[in-house]
């Protein structure tokens, strides 16, 4: 299973930083500028920073997995960008693949 999320802001790369490094204490992450990867236990995050959005993709094996990825990206996120209001990345639907 495979779920992307979405999140406008000109602070992409600012965040995208932010998360890496936070999870890189418990799992391994890293990130340079532009992309970063976290290998959750519950299956690797690929994060992509663009001047105007931060782009999340999870590939877990289940959709109780793709749903706790959400909800630690998500949660961690909203620390980080309070400021902006953020609430939760705009998720599409699950694929399969």
């Amino acid at each position: 299973m495979r779920q992307t999320g979405r999140f406008e802001t000109v602070h992409a790369s600012k965040y995208m930083r932010q998360l890496c490094k936070h999870f890189a204490h418990k799992v391994p992450a890293a990130c340079d500028e532009t992309e970063g990867c976290v290998q959750f236990p519950f299956g690797p995050a690929t994060l992509h920073a663009s001047a105007t959005e931060l782009r999340a993709e999870i590939t877990s094996p289940d959709n109780a997995a793709l749903e706790r990825g959400r909800a630690v990206i998500d949660s961690h996120l909203k620390t980080f960008a309070f400021r902006e209001g953020f609430n939760q990345m705009d998720w599409a639907a699950p694929t399969e693949g």
